[in-house]
């Protein structure tokens, strides 16, 4: 199914960084909404800057001039939702389909409903499997899955378990 933008994205402003306080301020935040559903519904990791077709809308002739996209995204990593992969060039930003703490949230959670407390499971079953299908954390990059995993472990709520390769490692939930 396509992605539905929301009707905003068809509002010519929209693409024009606004002077006032207040209107900017309501204008980041919804491109924070818009650049984080697009990603998560698409499954896609990683914003490439110069390569993001939310930029532009062809429906209305308008897109975002790159000192706009610098801020919004600018605006995105610092709000928490994205971290540069690239820092120096910024280029490339890993989307943060939900913060890691609260995927850690999630996935306890998760853990607790489904009987998993005392149990180990593969990080490939956590990203994968069959038990994760429709959860925030579904088809999460490795390495966010591994922060939220260390966020538990530093509750006192999980332990993870390094494996021959990355895909036997494991995490008992406590």
């Amino acid at each position: 199914m396509p992605f539905l933008f929301p009707l905003h994205y068809s509002f010519p402003p929209f693409f024009t960084l606004q002077p006032n306080e207040t209107t900017h301020s309501k204008q980041l935040a919804l491109w924070r909404d818009l650049i984080l559903k697009y990603h998560t519904e698409n499954k896609i990791k990683t914003l490439i800057l110069h390569d993001c077709p939310l930029w532009r809308n062809n429906d209305i002739s308008r897109q975002l001039d790159r000192s706009a996209v610098d801020v919004v995204v600018a605006d995105f990593v610092s709000s928490g939702y994205g971290e540069w992969e690239d820092e120096a060039t910024k280029t490339r930003c890993r989307i943060l389909w939900r913060k890691p703490k609260d995927l850690a949230s999630d996935i306890y959670d998760w853990a607790t409903t489904r009987g998993f407390i005392n149990e180990v499971c593969t990080l490939f079953e956590l990203h994968s499997g069959e038990d994760v299908e429709g959860t925030s954390f579904q088809g999460a990059d490795e390495e966010l899955l591994r922060r939220a995993i260390g966020i538990l472990e530093d509750r006192g709520q999980a332990t993870l378990f390094r494996g021959e390769t990355s895909g036997e490692d494991g995490v008992k939930f406590l």
